[in-house]
């Protein structure tokens, strides 16, 4: 069984209520749900979302678009992961994310192909990051998932479900995919104002006229409105990551005194 786990939330800090920003009238999550389903290679798709009240509202439109829905913690994500992977007895894990509504399904079927055809542990496309940011998918067998949450002990390492693997290679098999060319300086997730006034613009560009539009119909639409791609630049990658990082100094600092 292979399972699709979309992570969101609504308590965003830099953007509050983001995954539910209407775009084309619809909610953002609800659009990139649409483009999830797609896939070829996903038997089932489920959104994790946490247990605190504002998010009800995500449990809430799951409902509406048939869509499973499961609540757990909202700071350990890899907890929420593990449990929401039980629950759907998966074998093989889609990791997902709520605020990357163009994601693109071909591309998910292309890590979901390679992982299945090299037996990997873990399989992305973003070690290196070749492909925009926002169009990330990651594979992970549910053994490697089990083995993360059994294992991990820094906070960044719950907070980002895959950081355990990333920091400990020698114990998984792990692959990855490559774009034909290096876009990785295009940034079509959404964490700020600017994220989301690029992402309203492509969709209300392209979604009409092809609602499966494809990063390539992006990239040459963006590569005719240069201006339209410079909405967002100066952002850094992985903001997230990094303000996760200073906790896991303040952790070790913790332990290193309790010894």
């Amino acid at each position: 069984m292979i399972v699709a786990i979309l992570q969101a939330r609504l308590s965003s800090s830099r953007l509050p209520r983001k995954v539910l920003k209407p775009v084309l009238g619809k909610p953002m999550l609800e659009l990139e749900i649409e483009r999830i389903r797609r896939s070829r290679l996903i038997d089932k798709l489920v959104v994790a979302t946490t247990t605190e009240p504002i998010d009800k509202s995500i449990e809430l439109l799951c409902t509406r678009l048939e869509v499973d829905c499961f609540r757990g913690s909202l700071d350990n994500v890899l907890d929420r992961y593990y449990r929401s992977a039980v629950n759907s007895k998966a074998d093989q894990v889609v990791r997902l994310t709520g605020d990357c509504p163009l994601i693109d399904p071909q591309i998910i079927d292309q890590v979901i192909m390679l992982h299945c055809e090299t037996g990997s542990d873990y399989t992305s496309n973003v070690l290196p990051p070749t492909f925009p940011d926002g169009l990330d998918v990651e594979v992970m067998t549910f053994s490697a998932l089990e083995t993360s949450w059994k294992e991990a002990r820094l906070p960044s390492e719950k907070e980002h479900v895959t950081s355990y693997i990333e920091n400990h290679p020698q114990k998984f098999r792990i692959s990855n995919v490559s774009a034909k060319s290096d876009f990785s300086n295009h940034r079509w997730t959404v964490d700020e104002v600017e994220d989301f006034e690029l992402i309203s613009h492509l969709f209300e560009a392209l979604y009409p006229s092809n609602p499966e539009f494809s990063m390539e119909d992006v990239l040459h639409y963006l590569d005719s409105h240069p201006r339209v791609a410079q909405l967002n630049n100066g952002i850094q990658r992985n903001e997230g990551m990094q303000s996760s990082l200073q906790k896991d100094q303040s952790y070790l600092q913790r332990e290193k005194a309790d010894v």
